[in-house]
């Protein structure tokens, strides 16, 4: 099997992982803060990942540089800045909107990555992206259709975050080693959300902090998020993104809020409709079109 399809396959896992544990960590940050959350949840996985390192790969600890250091701070900031605005816009907009606008970054990756990679968007990417667009909105609005929120402008800067994050782990990745690299941006990620919870949230002391730790909802979403859908997640990522172009990768990752969706039926008690399911339909058939080849067809 070509190293291409191997990615592909990864980075399908990657968004069920994330697809399926929606519903997890939407309980537990009703309990927790979410940048207190996301700060024990990325630095849990930092410090998972080199565990991982000094117990197997104590070679990959050579490898580390200023340059590796100053682009994981780079995508680092990046994650930061997404998950930041994704959950100061949740304040101010609805789910629907959240998941819809933050989706958007499946157009908005292939145009970064034809500005940084010089990667030519084909007609076969051209219309997995249309297609992977037309799904989102039928899954997000199948029944209420879009209404404007002041919060959606901050949403939409967390649709550029992650797609820059894509897009520039496009850049980064084939450069150097996975671990590491993913490592210093679970690091980066981690301390940024601790800093902003410490400023913005009223999470509490020590002593307040540790019995919303061991409630189950929170050390259930915890255990899930800092090894599968953090450590493992990104490293998987930053792995496969040596062998895919950015643009299949933000139609494959579009598949998350189809996994979701999946999941809230079965485990959430939740109903779908016909034209969310076609929603559904329209994003898988934008990742099948995605990996479809026309080197000779670029939209110029």
């Amino acid at each position: 099997m070509k190293r291409s399809r191997i990615a592909d396959a990864g980075l399908l896992l990657v968004a069920l992982m994330w697809g399926c544990t929606f519903l997890i960590v939407q309980h537990a940050v009703r309990v927790l803060p979410p940048l207190a959350f996301n700060g024990i949840r990325f630095i849990g996985a930092a410090l998972l990942l080199l565990l991982i390192i000094g117990a197997f790969y104590r070679s990959e600890l050579r490898k580390l540089s200023w340059p590796m250091v100053g682009h994981a701070v780079i995508l680092g900031g990046l994650l930061f800045l997404g998950y930041g605005f994704q959950t100061v816009g949740l304040l101010y907009t609805t789910t629907s909107n959240t998941g819809f606008i933050t989706g958007l970054s499946v157009v908005l990756v292939p145009l970064f990555s034809l500005l940084l990679l010089k990667t030519p968007i084909t007609r076969y990417t051209l219309g997995s992206i249309v297609l992977a667009a037309i799904g989102l909105y039928l899954l997000a609005f199948a029944e209420s259709g879009y209404t404007m929120n002041r919060g959606d402008l901050l949403v939409f800067l967390c649709a550029i975050a992650f797609a820059l994050h894509v897009a520039y782990t496009g850049v980064f990745a084939p450069k150097y080693p996975a671990l590491p690299l993913t490592v210093l941006q679970m690091a980066v990620v981690g301390i940024l959300s601790l800093l902003g919870s410490a400023f913005t949230e009223q999470a509490g002391s020590l002593e307040q902090v540790v019995p919303l730790l061991l409630k189950p909802e929170v050390l259930w979403a915890l255990c899930i998020s800092i090894g599968p859908t953090s450590a493992f997640a990104f490293w998987i990522q930053t792995s496969c993104q040596k062998y895919t172009s950015p643009a299949r990768v933000a139609v494959i990752f579009a598949m998350e809020p189809v996994f979701a969706a999946i999941t809230g039926v079965l485990f959430g008690g939740e109903i779908l409709g016909m034209a969310a399911i076609v929603g559904c339909g329209c994003i898988l058939a934008g990742m099948l079109l995605s990996e479809l080849k026309s080197p000779n067809l670029e939209v110029q």
